[in-house]
C-alpha cells in the first residue's frame, strides 16, 4: 500500500487563492503555488498535469463553494426573506474567504478559461449551469408572488451584492458587516415594492 500524499489539492488550492489575491492570476504560477503550499515543485505536478489545469481548478473549486450556500439558501421555492438571505450571503460568504472574493471579482476570463481541457470546461458549464437555474427560478417564482418584476429579481440577487462587494474588494478592502446590510436592505426594497 502506498503512503498517502503529503500535500493535497486543497492545500496547492488554498495557496493559489492566496498567490491570486496578492497579485492576480500571472502570480499563480506551478512553481509559486507549491512553493507558497510548503511543498517541492515537483508535488503539484501530482494534483494538476499543468498551470491551466489548477488555473481551472482554482475558479471553479471557488465559484461552486460560493454558490453551494447562495443556492442552498434560495432554496427550492425562494421566499422573499430567502433572497435577501442569498443577496446578502454573497457578502458574507467574501467577509469569510477574503482571497477567494478576489478570485471571484477577477471574473473567469482571469483564469484562461480558453487554455482549460474539455473536461474543466464542461465542469464549469455544470457549475454555471446550476447558478443560472436557481436564479432563473427565483426570477420565475417571486415576482408572481409578490408583485416585482424579473429585473428586480436579478438586481437584488446579482448586481447590487455583486456592485457593492466590488467596491471594497477593487479598493483592497474586505467589505465590512454594513455591507451585508446594505445588500439586505435593497434587496427587501427592490423585492418588496
Amino acid at each position: 500500500m502506498g503512503r498517502p500524499p503529503a500535500y493535497t489539492t486543497a492545500q496547492f488550492l488554498d495557496a493559489a487563492t492566496a498567490l491570486f489575491a496578492g497579485g492576480g492570476a500571472r502570480a499563480v504560477t506551478m512553481a509559486a503555488t507549491a512553493k507558497a503550499a510548503g511543498a517541492p515543485n515537483g508535488s503539484i505536478y501530482h494534483r494538476f498535469a499543468d498551470r491551466p489545469e489548477l488555473l481551472a481548478a482554482l475558479w471553479i473549486t471557488t465559484l461552486r463553494d460560493f454558490q453551494d450556500d447562495f443556492i442552498a439558501l434560495l432554496g427550492p421555492a425562494p421566499s422573499v426573506d430567502d433572497a435577501i438571505a442569498a443577496a446578502a450571503s454573497v457578502v458574507h460568504w467574501c467577509r469569510r474567504h477574503p482571497a477567494g472574493a478576489h478570485v471571484l471579482d477577477a471574473g473567469k476570463q482571469a483564469f484562461s478559461p480558453a487554455d482549460w481541457s474539455p473536461s474543466a470546461t464542461a465542469d464549469l458549464a455544470r457549475a454555471e449551469n446550476e447558478l443560472k437555474a436557481a436564479i432563473k427560478h427565483a426570477t420565475a417564482t417571486l415576482p408572481s408572488s409578490v408583485g416585482c418584476t424579473a429585473e428586480d429579481v436579478v438586481l437584488a440577487l446579482v448586481e447590487v451584492p455583486r456592485a457593492v462587494v466590488h467596491r471594497y474588494l477593487s479598493g483592497g478592502r474586505t467589505p465590512p458587516p454594513k455591507a451585508a446590510d446594505l445588500v439586505a436592505r435593497s434587496a427587501r426594497k427592490l423585492l418588496r415594492p
